[in-house]
């Protein structure tokens, strides 16, 4: 299996060898395309591989640990304070990760809808009693300046949508084989406040080091849950609740002038124009991988998850992706169990038989998960994607849906896409209504089904985890239970 890059050069930098992470790909968000193959994320290593390289703290091919310690009151008051107003606040932590203990570090509540059957009650799915099964976010400097692991600073304990993560592990190694900007991941024994431990994965939190590792110089902005992509007017302060920055300096300038163009060009001119706002090749990738890991929670599904970083050498937008544990429609595979959906996904499965269907809850738009990885039934007809979607002010010439279903409908000829069930997005809607670039979003789904799949690299990656889990985990997942996982995961691949 191929090294990453990032990998090598955390590698090359602690003097570890002899080290096989899993699921990693020699692709890089930042190729130049130069001949040699050089990336600029390489180049950045080869100069000064200290603030590029991936802290060792994220490797895969280990079990992990980490506990977190706080007083019972300020945990209560975390709880109260989340179940009164929905407000996320802060509480100081000790936290010990594989040994090494921090002192006064954030700990705050991570999640969406993973948080909204939160209760006191021991029977809830998601209980105030098991903070260990809880969805956190881990923040080493959040109350001491520099204080980190091997650089790492923020640590997301995931909410599990199966007892065993394995599909977002996985398609989280997947997203960074197609050269898009990923999270690195680690399964973990995560124990909170002497609790028992629980199985969890842990990812990093895109932030400005994570940015300029994986991107580059720019700005960062994480879409948030509740808000739109519409274009309001020029005030930054108006896009504070759809959009949070979170790289680079206070700046929404360029978020605002990109948006205006999404919302407001003519067919027309989006057609011939968008390159220089967005970077087509790496959109019609992102669109494509979220066709064929089958994750409707994406840039047009209930969470809007989703980062936009803006290049501030090349001057264009590119759409990050976030949130991967509903990935292969793991809503259905997994049952729901586990800590459910986090950063707006669902958080828990569709009644039995709805989700023997594909069917969505009632009252959503377009149908939710499909089985036989979203495909139509035989003989059913695909409706026409519409040419602009709701939201923001539409360009003239462009239709509005003509109802709830039309707004949910797939790209012709593709599998379920995502979205759907729960919103659209304009930027994807005009690109795929756009014939030129719908045939490059429908010939990344072609290379991506190839180079992930049929190539055999998606079960590589679940084979590695899945060894990975049974030799160091036994204590935590129910062999069984893993098996079980796994093969329906590999069930649910596309061929």
């Amino acid at each position: 299996m191929n090294i990453h890059p990032r990998v090598l050069a955390a590698i090359a930098v602690t003097g570890i060898s002899g080290v096989i992470l899993a699921g990693c790909s020699t692709a890089d968000p930042n190729s130049s395309g130069d001949s040699d193959g050089a990336t600029k994320a390489q180049a950045a290593a080869d100069s000064s591989p200290s603030d590029t390289a991936t802290p060792v703290v994220w490797d895969s091919t280990q079990m992990h640990t980490i506990t977190v310690d706080y007083n019972e009151s300020d945990y209560d008051a975390l709880i109260s304070s989340y179940m009164e107003s929905s407000e996320k606040v802060w509480i100081s932590a000790t936290v010990t990760i594989d040994g090494e203990t921090f002192e006064n570090v954030g700990l705050k509540l991570k999640g969406n809808s993973s948080l909204r059957g939160l209760t006191e009650d021991e029977d809830a799915t998601v209980s105030a009693a098991h903070p260990e099964d809880l969805p956190w976010i881990i923040r080493l400097d959040k109350y001491l300046d520099d204080q980190s692991m091997d650089g790492a600073t923020e640590f997301v304990v995931r909410g599990n949508s199966s007892e065993t993560s394995l599909n977002e592990a996985v398609a989280l190694d997947l997203l960074a084989d197609t050269g898009l900007a990923a999270e690195e991941a680690i399964a973990v024994s995560f124990a909170a406040n002497g609790s028992d431990s629980s199985l969890r994965l842990v990812i990093e939190n895109p932030n400005d080091a994570w940015m300029e590792r994986e991107l580059g110089d720019g700005y960062l902005w994480k879409a948030e849950s509740p808000g739109t992509w519409d274009y309001i007017d020029d005030n930054p302060d108006s896009y504070n609740e759809a959009f949070d920055q979170e790289g680079g300096e206070d700046n929404y300038e360029p978020l605002i002038d990109f948006l205006q163009f999404v919302n407001e060009s003519d067919d027309e001119t989006f057609g011939t124009d968008l390159d220089q706002w967005l970077d087509v090749d790496a959109f019609a990738t992102y669109l494509a991988f979220q066709n064929v890991v089958n994750n409707f929670d994406d840039i047009d599904g209930p969470g809007n998850n989703s980062y936009l970083y803006w290049d501030t050498d090349d001057s264009q937008m590119t759409v990050v992706n976030w949130d991967l544990n509903l990935a292969f429609g793991q809503e259905n595979i997994g049952g729901g169990g586990g800590q459910g959906g986090q950063d707006g996904g669902p958080g828990g499965a569709l009644p039995d038989a709805d989700a023997a269907a594909g069917a969505a809850p009632d009252g959503a738009a377009g149908g939710g998960q499909r089985p036989n990885g979203g495909q139509l039934p035989d003989g059913a007809e695909r409706p026409e994607r519409p040419d602009a979607v709701d939201g923001g002010q539409r360009p003239d010439g462009a239709q509005a849906p003509s109802d709830a279903a039309d707004a949910g409908a797939q790209p012709a000829g593709g599998a379920n896409k995502g979205g759907g069930r729960g919103g659209s997005n304009i930027l994807s809607e005009r690109f795929l209504a756009n014939a030129d670039f719908s045939a490059l979003y429908e010939a990344a789904v072609e290379d991506l089904t190839e180079s992930l799949f049929t190539s055999g690299t998606a079960q590589e990656d679940l084979d590695t985890w899945s060894e990975l889990l049974t030799s160091d985990a036994s204590d935590l997942v129910d062999p069984d239970v893993l098996a079980t996982e796994a093969q329906t995961l590999s069930d649910a691949f596309p061929s």
